[in-house]
């Protein structure tokens, strides 16, 4: 992929997907919450945490060197 469709592709995955996945995240912690119950802070922290990095992985490829000029 040539830097310009990367930018595009980027744009799409920060505009449309990342709001996306926050839903799609928050609605997870709200159907854990009801089914085992309220989990200690520090659970809620790591898992937010933890689906706050893994969103990133699978467009690593689609992010690097989009700071570079053309």
């Amino acid at each position: 992929m040539d830097l310009k469709i990367r930018k595009r592709w980027s744009l799409v995955v920060l505009l449309i997907g990342l709001p996306l996945y926050i839903v799609v995240a928050v609605t997870l912690m709200n159907w854990l919450d009801r089914t085992f119950g309220r989990q200690p802070i520090v659970i809620e922290v790591l898992i937010y945490v933890a689906l706050g990095v893994i969103w990133a992985f699978p467009f690593k490829r689609i992010f690097t060197g989009i700071g570079k000029e053309e």
